[in-house]
Protein backbone atom coordinates (compact mmCIF):
# COMPACT_ATOMS: atom_id res chain seq x y z
CA UNK A 1 0.00 0.00 0.00
CA UNK A 2 1.36 3.43 -0.93
CA UNK A 3 2.17 6.07 1.70
CA UNK A 4 -0.49 8.36 0.25
CA UNK A 5 -3.13 5.61 0.49
CA UNK A 6 -2.13 4.92 4.08
CA UNK A 7 -2.47 8.63 4.83
CA UNK A 8 -6.06 8.70 3.57
CA UNK A 9 -7.00 5.67 5.67
CA UNK A 10 -5.63 7.24 8.86
CA UNK A 11 -7.45 10.56 8.40
CA UNK A 12 -10.67 11.04 10.43
CA UNK A 13 -14.03 10.50 8.72
CA UNK A 14 -17.31 11.70 10.20
CA UNK A 15 -20.64 10.11 9.31
CA UNK A 16 -23.66 12.23 10.24
CA UNK A 17 -26.46 9.79 11.03
CA UNK A 18 -26.66 6.21 12.30
CA UNK A 19 -29.47 4.85 10.14
CA UNK A 20 -28.93 1.97 7.75
CA UNK A 21 -26.99 4.18 5.28
CA UNK A 22 -24.66 5.41 7.99
CA UNK A 23 -24.12 1.89 9.33
CA UNK A 24 -23.19 0.29 6.00
CA UNK A 25 -20.90 3.20 5.12
CA UNK A 26 -19.07 2.82 8.41
CA UNK A 27 -18.70 -0.93 7.85
CA UNK A 28 -17.33 -0.58 4.32
CA UNK A 29 -14.86 2.11 5.42
CA UNK A 30 -13.60 -0.13 8.22
CA UNK A 31 -13.32 -3.12 5.90
CA UNK A 32 -11.30 -0.97 3.51
CA UNK A 33 -8.85 -0.07 6.26
CA UNK A 34 -10.04 3.31 7.51
CA UNK A 35 -8.94 3.58 11.12
CA UNK A 36 -10.75 6.67 12.43
CA UNK A 37 -14.52 6.57 11.76
CA UNK A 38 -16.99 8.53 13.89
CA UNK A 39 -20.80 8.43 13.67
CA UNK A 40 -22.88 11.24 15.17
CA UNK A 41 -26.60 10.82 15.84
CA UNK A 42 -29.17 12.71 17.88
CA UNK A 43 -30.87 9.39 18.62
CA UNK A 44 -30.26 7.14 21.62
CA UNK A 45 -29.80 4.08 19.43
CA UNK A 46 -28.93 3.08 15.86
CA UNK A 47 -31.48 2.60 13.11
CA UNK A 48 -32.40 6.14 12.02
CA UNK A 49 -36.03 6.07 10.93
CA UNK A 50 -36.17 2.53 12.34
CA UNK A 51 -34.53 3.44 15.66
CA UNK A 52 -35.98 1.96 18.83
CA UNK A 53 -37.61 5.26 19.80
CA UNK A 54 -39.49 5.54 16.48
CA UNK A 55 -41.00 2.13 15.71
CA UNK A 56 -44.02 0.49 17.27
CA UNK A 57 -45.77 -2.90 17.08
CA UNK A 58 -47.94 -3.27 13.99
CA UNK A 59 -45.89 -0.93 11.79
CA UNK A 60 -45.33 -2.46 8.35
CA UNK A 61 -42.91 -0.89 5.89
CA UNK A 62 -42.91 -0.77 2.07
CA UNK A 63 -40.29 -3.48 1.67
CA UNK A 64 -40.22 -7.26 1.82
CA UNK A 65 -37.62 -9.63 3.21
CA UNK A 66 -34.32 -9.32 1.35
CA UNK A 67 -34.75 -5.70 0.25
CA UNK A 68 -33.37 -4.10 3.41
CA UNK A 69 -30.41 -6.24 4.37
CA UNK A 70 -26.71 -6.20 3.60
CA UNK A 71 -24.46 -8.89 2.18
CA UNK A 72 -22.49 -9.39 5.40
CA UNK A 73 -25.45 -10.12 7.69
CA UNK A 74 -28.49 -12.31 7.08
CA UNK A 75 -31.92 -11.19 8.22
CA UNK A 76 -34.38 -13.73 9.62
CA UNK A 77 -37.80 -13.83 7.91
CA UNK A 78 -40.34 -11.57 9.66
CA UNK A 79 -43.39 -12.84 11.53
CA UNK A 80 -46.26 -14.04 9.32
CA UNK A 81 -43.83 -14.10 6.42
CA UNK A 82 -45.79 -16.67 4.45
CA UNK A 83 -49.08 -14.81 4.67
CA UNK A 84 -47.64 -11.33 4.01
CA UNK A 85 -45.10 -12.24 1.32
CA UNK A 86 -42.26 -11.45 3.68
CA UNK A 87 -43.51 -7.96 4.51
CA UNK A 88 -41.02 -6.30 6.85
CA UNK A 89 -42.04 -4.59 10.05
CA UNK A 90 -40.53 -1.61 11.81
CA UNK A 91 -39.60 -3.89 14.71
CA UNK A 92 -37.73 -6.25 12.36
CA UNK A 93 -35.79 -3.31 10.92
CA UNK A 94 -34.95 -2.05 14.40
CA UNK A 95 -33.66 -5.46 15.43
CA UNK A 96 -31.60 -5.82 12.25
CA UNK A 97 -29.95 -2.40 12.64
CA UNK A 98 -29.09 -3.12 16.26
CA UNK A 99 -27.68 -6.55 15.40
CA UNK A 100 -25.61 -5.03 12.58
CA UNK A 101 -24.19 -2.51 15.03
CA UNK A 102 -23.38 -5.18 17.63
CA UNK A 103 -21.85 -7.56 15.07
CA UNK A 104 -19.86 -5.26 12.82
CA UNK A 105 -19.39 -1.83 14.37
CA UNK A 106 -19.44 -1.77 18.16
CA UNK A 107 -15.94 -1.15 19.45
CA UNK A 108 -14.61 -0.56 15.92
CA UNK A 109 -16.17 2.78 14.98
CA UNK A 110 -16.76 5.57 17.45
CA UNK A 111 -20.45 6.37 18.09
CA UNK A 112 -21.69 9.59 19.70
CA UNK A 113 -25.33 8.98 20.58
CA UNK A 114 -27.76 11.74 21.57
CA UNK A 115 -25.50 14.27 19.91
CA UNK A 116 -27.08 17.07 17.91
CA UNK A 117 -25.11 18.53 15.01
CA UNK A 118 -25.35 22.31 15.26
CA UNK A 119 -23.16 23.35 12.38
CA UNK A 120 -20.75 22.10 9.71
CA UNK A 121 -18.16 24.29 8.06
CA UNK A 122 -15.29 23.47 5.73
CA UNK A 123 -12.35 25.59 6.81
CA UNK A 124 -9.88 24.23 4.29
CA UNK A 125 -10.43 22.34 1.06
CA UNK A 126 -8.00 19.63 0.02
CA UNK A 127 -6.56 20.44 -3.41
CA UNK A 128 -8.09 17.78 -5.67
CA UNK A 129 -8.26 15.28 -2.83
CA UNK A 130 -4.52 15.42 -2.04
CA UNK A 131 -4.03 13.02 0.94
CA UNK A 132 -0.96 14.97 2.03
CA UNK A 133 -3.05 18.10 2.51
CA UNK A 134 -6.47 16.93 3.70
CA UNK A 135 -9.51 19.12 4.07
CA UNK A 136 -10.52 20.44 7.46
CA UNK A 137 -14.20 20.12 8.27
CA UNK A 138 -15.30 21.67 11.55
CA UNK A 139 -18.36 20.03 13.12
CA UNK A 140 -19.99 21.77 16.08
CA UNK A 141 -22.16 19.47 18.21
CA UNK A 142 -24.26 19.54 21.36
CA UNK A 143 -24.41 16.59 23.74
CA UNK A 144 -28.13 16.43 24.51
CA UNK A 145 -27.85 14.88 27.97
CA UNK A 146 -25.33 17.35 29.38
CA UNK A 147 -25.86 20.36 27.14
CA UNK A 148 -22.12 20.48 26.44
CA UNK A 149 -21.16 22.09 23.11
CA UNK A 150 -17.91 21.05 21.47
CA UNK A 151 -16.17 21.24 18.13
CA UNK A 152 -14.46 18.40 16.27
CA UNK A 153 -12.41 18.39 13.08
CA UNK A 154 -12.50 15.79 10.32
CA UNK A 155 -10.88 15.28 6.93
CA UNK A 156 -14.00 13.89 5.27
CA UNK A 157 -17.75 14.00 5.83
CA UNK A 158 -20.50 11.57 4.88
CA UNK A 159 -23.96 13.06 5.28
CA UNK A 160 -26.25 10.13 6.04
CA UNK A 161 -29.30 11.77 7.59
CA UNK A 162 -31.61 11.20 4.61
CA UNK A 163 -32.72 13.89 2.20
CA UNK A 164 -35.89 14.84 4.10
CA UNK A 165 -35.95 13.76 7.74
CA UNK A 166 -37.04 16.86 9.69
CA UNK A 167 -40.78 17.15 10.39
CA UNK A 168 -42.58 19.70 8.24
CA UNK A 169 -45.55 21.42 9.88
CA UNK A 170 -47.45 24.30 8.26
CA UNK A 171 -47.56 27.29 10.63
CA UNK A 172 -51.37 27.23 10.77
CA UNK A 173 -51.28 23.67 12.11
CA UNK A 174 -48.41 24.06 14.57
CA UNK A 175 -48.71 23.54 18.30
CA UNK A 176 -48.40 27.30 18.71
CA UNK A 177 -51.37 27.81 16.36
CA UNK A 178 -53.37 25.25 18.31
CA UNK A 179 -52.58 27.00 21.58
CA UNK A 180 -53.47 30.37 20.10
CA UNK A 181 -56.85 29.03 18.99
CA UNK A 182 -57.52 27.61 22.44
CA UNK A 183 -57.44 23.98 21.31
CA UNK A 184 -57.54 21.84 24.43
CA UNK A 185 -56.32 18.54 22.96
CA UNK A 186 -52.97 16.99 22.10
CA UNK A 187 -51.15 18.01 18.89
CA UNK A 188 -47.98 16.47 17.49
CA UNK A 189 -46.28 15.32 14.28
CA UNK A 190 -46.32 11.62 13.37
CA UNK A 191 -42.53 11.50 13.85
CA UNK A 192 -43.30 11.41 17.60
CA UNK A 193 -46.03 8.78 17.34
CA UNK A 194 -44.09 5.95 18.95
CA UNK A 195 -43.16 7.97 22.04
CA UNK A 196 -46.65 9.49 22.33
CA UNK A 197 -48.65 6.33 21.62
CA UNK A 198 -49.33 5.35 25.24
CA UNK A 199 -50.44 8.89 26.04
CA UNK A 200 -52.87 8.85 23.09
CA UNK A 201 -54.33 5.48 24.10
CA UNK A 202 -54.78 6.77 27.64
CA UNK A 203 -56.40 10.01 26.51
CA UNK A 204 -58.81 8.62 23.89
CA UNK A 205 -61.28 6.02 25.09
CA UNK A 206 -61.95 2.85 23.05
CA UNK A 207 -64.89 3.06 20.64
CA UNK A 208 -67.12 0.90 22.81
CA UNK A 209 -66.62 3.24 25.78
CA UNK A 210 -67.01 6.53 23.88
CA UNK A 211 -70.75 6.78 24.51
CA UNK A 212 -71.27 8.62 21.25
CA UNK A 213 -69.05 11.59 22.16
CA UNK A 214 -67.82 13.14 18.90
CA UNK A 215 -64.57 14.37 20.40
CA UNK A 216 -63.58 10.89 21.55
CA UNK A 217 -61.34 10.33 18.56
CA UNK A 218 -58.05 11.11 16.81
CA UNK A 219 -57.96 13.26 13.66
CA UNK A 220 -55.05 12.49 11.34
CA UNK A 221 -54.17 15.18 8.80
CA UNK A 222 -52.49 13.84 5.65
CA UNK A 223 -52.93 10.98 3.21
CA UNK A 224 -49.44 9.50 2.84
CA UNK A 225 -48.04 6.29 4.27
CA UNK A 226 -47.25 7.74 7.71
CA UNK A 227 -50.86 8.90 8.03
CA UNK A 228 -52.16 5.50 6.99
CA UNK A 229 -49.80 3.66 9.33
CA UNK A 230 -50.87 5.57 12.44
CA UNK A 231 -54.53 5.28 11.47
CA UNK A 232 -54.19 1.51 11.17
CA UNK A 233 -52.42 1.25 14.52
CA UNK A 234 -55.04 3.31 16.35
CA UNK A 235 -57.94 1.47 14.69
CA UNK A 236 -56.40 -1.87 15.61
CA UNK A 237 -56.15 -0.57 19.18
CA UNK A 238 -59.90 0.03 19.09
CA UNK A 239 -59.81 3.84 18.90
CA UNK A 240 -61.95 5.95 16.64
CA UNK A 241 -59.78 7.67 14.06
CA UNK A 242 -60.60 10.03 11.19
CA UNK A 243 -58.21 10.70 8.31
CA UNK A 244 -58.44 13.96 6.36
CA UNK A 245 -56.66 14.44 3.05
CA UNK A 246 -57.00 16.10 -0.33
CA UNK A 247 -55.03 13.54 -2.33
CA UNK A 248 -53.32 10.35 -1.29
CA UNK A 249 -50.50 8.17 -2.58
CA UNK A 250 -51.03 5.40 -5.07
CA UNK A 251 -50.72 1.93 -3.58
CA UNK A 252 -49.90 -1.59 -4.70
CA UNK A 253 -51.78 -4.58 -3.34
CA UNK A 254 -52.52 -8.13 -4.45
CA UNK A 255 -54.75 -10.91 -3.10
CA UNK A 256 -51.66 -13.11 -2.74
CA UNK A 257 -47.93 -12.31 -2.40
CA UNK A 258 -46.16 -11.40 -5.64
CA UNK A 259 -43.67 -14.13 -6.69
CA UNK A 260 -40.00 -13.32 -6.10
CA UNK A 261 -39.16 -13.54 -9.82
CA UNK A 262 -41.39 -10.49 -10.35
CA UNK A 263 -41.00 -8.68 -7.03
CA UNK A 264 -37.24 -9.05 -6.47
CA UNK A 265 -35.99 -8.93 -10.06
CA UNK A 266 -35.61 -6.31 -12.79
CA UNK A 267 -39.11 -6.99 -14.08
CA UNK A 268 -40.74 -3.88 -12.61
CA UNK A 269 -37.65 -1.72 -13.17
CA UNK A 270 -37.56 -2.22 -16.95
CA UNK A 271 -41.21 -1.13 -17.19
CA UNK A 272 -40.02 2.33 -16.13
CA UNK A 273 -37.75 4.40 -18.35
CA UNK A 274 -34.26 5.23 -17.20
CA UNK A 275 -32.32 8.19 -18.54
CA UNK A 276 -30.04 5.68 -20.31
CA UNK A 277 -31.63 2.63 -21.99
CA UNK A 278 -28.95 -0.04 -22.28
CA UNK A 279 -30.81 -3.20 -23.23
CA UNK A 280 -32.78 -3.99 -26.37
CA UNK A 281 -35.82 -4.82 -24.29
CA UNK A 282 -35.76 -1.45 -22.53
CA UNK A 283 -35.35 0.35 -25.84
CA UNK A 284 -38.30 -1.57 -27.27
CA UNK A 285 -40.52 -0.80 -24.27
CA UNK A 286 -39.77 2.90 -24.16
CA UNK A 287 -38.94 3.99 -27.71
CA UNK A 288 -41.57 2.15 -29.77
CA UNK A 289 -45.31 2.71 -30.03
CA UNK A 290 -46.11 -0.90 -29.12
CA UNK A 291 -43.65 -0.93 -26.24
CA UNK A 292 -45.20 2.19 -24.75
CA UNK A 293 -48.65 0.62 -24.98
CA UNK A 294 -47.40 -2.50 -23.19
CA UNK A 295 -45.80 -0.45 -20.40
CA UNK A 296 -48.98 1.49 -19.64
CA UNK A 297 -51.16 -1.60 -19.98
CA UNK A 298 -49.11 -3.31 -17.27
CA UNK A 299 -49.17 -0.20 -15.04
CA UNK A 300 -52.95 0.08 -15.45
CA UNK A 301 -53.31 -3.60 -14.63
CA UNK A 302 -51.28 -3.17 -11.43
CA UNK A 303 -53.43 -0.23 -10.37
CA UNK A 304 -56.68 -2.02 -11.19
CA UNK A 305 -55.55 -5.15 -9.35
CA UNK A 306 -54.68 -3.07 -6.29
CA UNK A 307 -58.08 -1.37 -6.17
CA UNK A 308 -59.88 -4.67 -6.67
CA UNK A 309 -57.83 -6.36 -3.96
CA UNK A 310 -59.41 -4.05 -1.40
CA UNK A 311 -62.71 -3.51 -3.20
CA UNK A 312 -62.12 0.23 -3.56
CA UNK A 313 -65.25 1.78 -5.17
CA UNK A 314 -64.94 3.72 -8.41
CA UNK A 315 -66.02 6.97 -6.70
CA UNK A 316 -63.64 6.55 -3.77
CA UNK A 317 -61.27 9.46 -2.97
CA UNK A 318 -58.47 6.87 -2.88
CA UNK A 319 -58.75 6.66 -6.66
CA UNK A 320 -57.60 10.30 -6.86
CA UNK A 321 -54.11 9.11 -6.01
CA UNK A 322 -50.91 10.10 -7.77
CA UNK A 323 -50.17 8.12 -10.94
CA UNK A 324 -48.36 4.81 -10.56
CA UNK A 325 -46.21 5.54 -13.62
CA UNK A 326 -45.54 9.25 -13.13
CA UNK A 327 -44.84 9.29 -9.41
CA UNK A 328 -42.64 7.69 -6.77
CA UNK A 329 -45.13 8.41 -4.00
CA UNK A 330 -46.12 4.81 -3.45
CA UNK A 331 -47.49 2.77 -0.58
CA UNK A 332 -46.66 -0.88 -1.16
CA UNK A 333 -49.21 -2.88 0.84
CA UNK A 334 -48.29 -6.24 -0.66
CA UNK A 335 -50.66 -9.10 0.05
CA UNK A 336 -54.04 -8.14 1.52
CA UNK A 337 -54.11 -8.21 5.33
CA UNK A 338 -57.14 -7.82 7.57
CA UNK A 339 -55.28 -5.42 9.85
CA UNK A 340 -54.06 -3.10 7.06
CA UNK A 341 -55.24 0.46 6.49
CA UNK A 342 -57.43 -0.29 3.46
CA UNK A 343 -59.03 -3.33 5.11
CA UNK A 344 -59.86 -1.24 8.17
CA UNK A 345 -61.33 1.53 5.99
CA UNK A 346 -63.48 -1.07 4.23
CA UNK A 347 -64.61 -2.46 7.59
CA UNK A 348 -65.65 1.02 8.81
CA UNK A 349 -62.95 1.13 11.49
CA UNK A 350 -61.38 4.26 9.97
CA UNK A 351 -63.46 7.29 8.98
CA UNK A 352 -62.40 9.05 5.76
CA UNK A 353 -63.00 12.76 5.12
CA UNK A 354 -61.76 13.44 1.59
CA UNK A 355 -61.11 15.24 -0.61
CA UNK A 356 -60.76 17.96 2.00
CA UNK A 357 -58.15 20.23 3.53
CA UNK A 358 -57.78 21.36 7.11
CA UNK A 359 -57.53 25.17 7.20
CA UNK A 360 -56.79 25.51 10.93
CA UNK A 361 -58.04 24.94 14.45
CA UNK A 362 -61.67 25.68 15.30
CA UNK A 363 -62.50 28.84 17.20
CA UNK A 364 -64.36 26.89 19.90
CA UNK A 365 -61.18 24.98 20.80
CA UNK A 366 -62.73 21.57 20.10
CA UNK A 367 -60.76 20.45 17.06
CA UNK A 368 -60.00 21.47 13.47
CA UNK A 369 -61.91 23.30 10.76
CA UNK A 370 -62.11 22.06 7.18
CA UNK A 371 -62.07 24.09 3.99
CA UNK A 372 -65.89 23.84 3.78
CA UNK A 373 -66.34 25.23 7.31
CA UNK A 374 -67.05 21.88 8.95
CA UNK A 375 -65.54 21.31 12.40
CA UNK A 376 -64.10 17.96 13.42
CA UNK A 377 -63.81 17.69 17.19
CA UNK A 378 -61.01 15.51 18.54
CA UNK A 379 -58.95 14.88 21.63
CA UNK A 380 -55.83 14.35 19.52
CA UNK A 381 -54.71 15.94 16.23
CA UNK A 382 -51.94 14.03 14.49
CA UNK A 383 -49.98 15.90 11.82
CA UNK A 384 -48.87 13.60 9.00
CA UNK A 385 -47.75 16.65 7.02
CA UNK A 386 -44.49 15.29 5.70
CA UNK A 387 -40.81 16.06 6.11
CA UNK A 388 -38.35 18.66 4.95
CA UNK A 389 -34.60 18.86 4.40
CA UNK A 390 -32.40 18.11 7.39
CA UNK A 391 -29.37 19.56 5.63
CA UNK A 392 -29.75 23.29 5.14
CA UNK A 393 -29.83 24.18 8.82
CA UNK A 394 -26.51 22.57 9.71
CA UNK A 395 -24.27 23.93 6.95
CA UNK A 396 -23.03 27.49 6.82
CA UNK A 397 -24.11 29.47 3.78
CA UNK A 398 -20.48 29.83 2.78
CA UNK A 399 -19.94 26.07 2.83
CA UNK A 400 -23.13 25.42 0.86
CA UNK A 401 -21.99 27.86 -1.78
CA UNK A 402 -18.41 26.59 -1.81
CA UNK A 403 -19.27 22.93 -2.37
CA UNK A 404 -22.31 23.57 -4.59
CA UNK A 405 -24.79 21.94 -2.27
CA UNK A 406 -27.85 24.14 -2.73
CA UNK A 407 -30.27 25.05 -5.47
CA UNK A 408 -29.16 27.50 -8.11
CA UNK A 409 -30.28 28.96 -11.41
CA UNK A 410 -30.30 26.38 -14.23
CA UNK A 411 -27.94 26.54 -17.19
CA UNK A 412 -29.76 23.90 -19.24
CA UNK A 413 -33.32 24.23 -20.57
CA UNK A 414 -36.00 21.93 -19.16
CA UNK A 415 -36.55 20.05 -22.41
CA UNK A 416 -37.45 16.44 -23.07
CA UNK A 417 -34.40 15.34 -25.01
CA UNK A 418 -35.32 11.68 -24.54
CA UNK A 419 -38.65 11.62 -26.40
CA UNK A 420 -39.57 8.18 -25.05
CA UNK A 421 -42.81 6.79 -26.41
CA UNK A 422 -43.73 5.51 -22.95
CA UNK A 423 -43.62 9.13 -21.70
CA UNK A 424 -45.60 10.64 -24.55
CA UNK A 425 -48.45 12.98 -23.62
CA UNK A 426 -47.51 12.89 -19.96
CA UNK A 427 -47.82 15.69 -17.39
CA UNK A 428 -45.80 18.81 -18.10
CA UNK A 429 -43.04 19.95 -15.74
CA UNK A 430 -44.18 22.44 -13.13
CA UNK A 431 -43.37 26.02 -14.22
CA UNK A 432 -41.48 26.64 -10.97
CA UNK A 433 -39.06 23.84 -11.85
CA UNK A 434 -37.54 26.11 -14.48
CA UNK A 435 -36.41 28.52 -11.78
CA UNK A 436 -33.92 26.25 -10.03
CA UNK A 437 -31.78 23.16 -10.39
CA UNK A 438 -29.53 20.95 -8.30
CA UNK A 439 -26.20 19.50 -9.38
CA UNK A 440 -25.54 16.48 -7.18
CA UNK A 441 -23.53 13.99 -9.22
CA UNK A 442 -25.15 10.54 -9.06
CA UNK A 443 -27.14 11.93 -6.12
CA UNK A 444 -23.99 11.41 -4.00
CA UNK A 445 -21.51 14.26 -4.50
CA UNK A 446 -22.09 17.95 -5.27
CA UNK A 447 -20.64 18.25 -8.77
CA UNK A 448 -18.87 21.49 -7.91
CA UNK A 449 -16.93 19.64 -5.21
CA UNK A 450 -16.30 16.38 -7.09
CA UNK A 451 -12.53 16.78 -7.43
CA UNK A 452 -11.91 17.38 -3.72
CA UNK A 453 -13.06 13.90 -2.68
CA UNK A 454 -13.84 15.01 0.87
CA UNK A 455 -17.66 15.04 1.04
CA UNK A 456 -20.43 12.61 0.08
CA UNK A 457 -24.14 12.02 0.66
CA UNK A 458 -25.47 8.60 1.63
CA UNK A 459 -29.04 7.40 1.98
CA UNK A 460 -30.61 10.08 -0.21
CA UNK A 461 -31.05 8.00 -3.37
CA UNK A 462 -34.75 7.22 -3.51
CA UNK A 463 -34.89 3.48 -4.11
CA UNK A 464 -37.20 0.48 -3.81
CA UNK A 465 -34.29 -1.66 -2.55
CA UNK A 466 -32.48 0.30 0.19
CA UNK A 467 -30.21 -2.60 1.19
CA UNK A 468 -28.69 -3.17 -2.25
CA UNK A 469 -28.53 0.50 -3.22
CA UNK A 470 -27.00 1.71 0.05
CA UNK A 471 -24.34 -1.01 0.01
CA UNK A 472 -23.30 -0.14 -3.56
CA UNK A 473 -23.22 3.56 -2.65
CA UNK A 474 -21.05 2.82 0.40
CA UNK A 475 -18.46 1.09 -1.79
CA UNK A 476 -18.61 3.96 -4.30
CA UNK A 477 -17.97 6.51 -1.54
CA UNK A 478 -15.07 4.52 -0.08
CA UNK A 479 -13.43 4.24 -3.52
CA UNK A 480 -14.03 7.93 -4.06
CA UNK A 481 -12.45 8.89 -0.73
CA UNK A 482 -9.43 6.68 -1.45
CA UNK A 483 -8.72 8.44 -4.74
CA UNK A 484 -9.32 5.21 -6.67
CA UNK A 485 -9.40 5.45 -10.43
CA UNK A 486 -13.10 5.79 -11.26
CA UNK A 487 -15.16 6.39 -14.38
CA UNK A 488 -16.34 9.81 -13.27
CA UNK A 489 -15.85 13.28 -14.81
CA UNK A 490 -12.31 14.60 -14.57
CA UNK A 491 -13.27 18.25 -14.60
CA UNK A 492 -15.70 20.27 -12.54
CA UNK A 493 -17.32 21.62 -15.70
CA UNK A 494 -18.16 18.15 -17.03
CA UNK A 495 -19.42 17.05 -13.63
CA UNK A 496 -21.76 20.06 -13.43
CA UNK A 497 -23.19 19.37 -16.88
CA UNK A 498 -23.76 15.68 -16.14
CA UNK A 499 -25.38 16.42 -12.79
CA UNK A 500 -27.68 19.06 -14.24
CA UNK A 501 -28.75 16.65 -16.99
CA UNK A 502 -29.79 14.25 -14.21
CA UNK A 503 -31.79 17.05 -12.59
CA UNK A 504 -33.51 17.85 -15.91
CA UNK A 505 -34.37 14.17 -16.32
CA UNK A 506 -35.90 14.08 -12.85
CA UNK A 507 -38.17 17.01 -13.67
CA UNK A 508 -39.26 15.48 -16.98
CA UNK A 509 -39.72 11.98 -15.57
CA UNK A 510 -41.60 12.97 -12.41
CA UNK A 511 -43.22 16.34 -13.16
CA UNK A 512 -45.72 16.16 -10.31
CA UNK A 513 -43.01 15.61 -7.73
CA UNK A 514 -41.79 19.22 -7.55
CA UNK A 515 -43.43 20.00 -4.20
CA UNK A 516 -42.11 16.76 -2.72
CA UNK A 517 -38.48 17.28 -3.78
CA UNK A 518 -38.48 21.03 -3.29
CA UNK A 519 -36.74 20.69 0.06
CA UNK A 520 -34.48 17.80 -0.96
CA UNK A 521 -31.14 18.21 -2.64
CA UNK A 522 -30.78 14.76 -4.10
CA UNK A 523 -30.84 14.63 -7.88
CA UNK A 524 -31.78 10.97 -7.99
CA UNK A 525 -35.29 9.55 -7.89
CA UNK A 526 -34.44 6.09 -9.21
CA UNK A 527 -37.17 4.47 -7.14
CA UNK A 528 -38.36 2.12 -9.86
CA UNK A 529 -35.09 1.98 -11.82
CA UNK A 530 -32.80 1.34 -8.86
CA UNK A 531 -31.10 -1.67 -10.56
CA UNK A 532 -30.03 0.53 -13.49
CA UNK A 533 -28.82 3.23 -11.10
CA UNK A 534 -26.83 0.67 -9.08
CA UNK A 535 -25.29 -0.67 -12.29
CA UNK A 536 -24.10 2.84 -13.17
CA UNK A 537 -22.34 3.11 -9.81
CA UNK A 538 -20.74 -0.31 -10.26
CA UNK A 539 -19.52 0.75 -13.69
CA UNK A 540 -18.09 3.92 -12.15
CA UNK A 541 -15.98 1.69 -9.91
CA UNK A 542 -14.90 -0.52 -12.82
CA UNK A 543 -16.53 -3.68 -11.43
CA UNK A 544 -19.13 -6.02 -12.86
CA UNK A 545 -22.66 -4.54 -13.23
CA UNK A 546 -25.91 -6.54 -13.59
CA UNK A 547 -24.51 -9.14 -11.24
CA UNK A 548 -27.69 -11.24 -11.07
CA UNK A 549 -26.89 -12.61 -14.54
CA UNK A 550 -29.34 -14.44 -16.78
CA UNK A 551 -29.72 -15.15 -20.48
CA UNK A 552 -31.25 -13.03 -23.21
CA UNK A 553 -34.76 -14.02 -22.09
CA UNK A 554 -34.33 -14.76 -18.37
CA UNK A 555 -32.31 -11.73 -17.16
CA UNK A 556 -35.36 -9.56 -16.35
CA UNK A 557 -36.64 -12.27 -13.99
CA UNK A 558 -33.42 -13.21 -12.18
CA UNK A 559 -33.71 -12.44 -8.47
CA UNK A 560 -31.37 -9.66 -7.30
CA UNK A 561 -29.76 -10.51 -3.97
CA UNK A 562 -27.38 -8.39 -1.91
CA UNK A 563 -25.18 -11.45 -1.47
CA UNK A 564 -23.92 -10.80 -4.99
CA UNK A 565 -22.16 -7.78 -3.49
CA UNK A 566 -20.22 -9.81 -0.92
CA UNK A 567 -16.97 -9.75 -2.96
CA UNK A 568 -17.23 -6.11 -4.00
CA UNK A 569 -14.56 -4.94 -1.57
CA UNK A 570 -12.09 -7.56 -2.82
CA UNK A 571 -12.81 -6.65 -6.45
CA UNK A 572 -12.14 -2.99 -5.75
CA UNK A 573 -8.89 -3.77 -3.92
CA UNK A 574 -7.71 -5.93 -6.83
CA UNK A 575 -8.34 -3.07 -9.25
CA UNK A 576 -6.46 -0.69 -6.95
CA UNK A 577 -3.35 -2.87 -7.03
CA UNK A 578 -3.62 -3.30 -10.81
CA UNK A 579 -3.52 0.46 -11.22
Amino acid sequence: MSTSSRGVLDQPVCIIGAGVAGLINAHVLLQDGFTNVTLLTRDASVGGVWARERVYPGLYINNVHGEYRFSCLDMPPPERSGATGGRLTGIAMRDYAEKFYETHLKGKAHFSFQTEVLGIERRRASPAGDPNEPSIWSVRVKVLLSGQVREENFARIILATGGCSNPQVPPYLSEAAASGAGYRGLVFHTSKFSTKLDEVLELVKPRENANGHENERVVVIGGGKSAQDVCAKLANEGRRVTIVFDRTDVFLATPDPIPDFARKSRFLSILHPHRVLKSRLERFLHTTWLGGKIVHAVMDLLSTTSYKAYNIPLDSPFRRAHSLFWSVRLSDDGAVRSDSFYSLVGAGAIDVVAPHRVKGYSTDGSGVTLNDGTTLSAKVVLLATGYQSSWTGIFTKETIEEIGFGKHAPTLPIEDNWQYSSMKDGPKPHPDSRQWTTTIYRGIVPAKNLLHRDFAIAGALFTANPGYTNEVVAHWISSYFQNDRMNIPRTTEKALVEAEKESVWMKIRFPDMLSWVNDSYSASLDFWTWPQAADELLEDMGVLPQRSGGGWFTWPFKIIDTKELSTLGEERRALRFEH
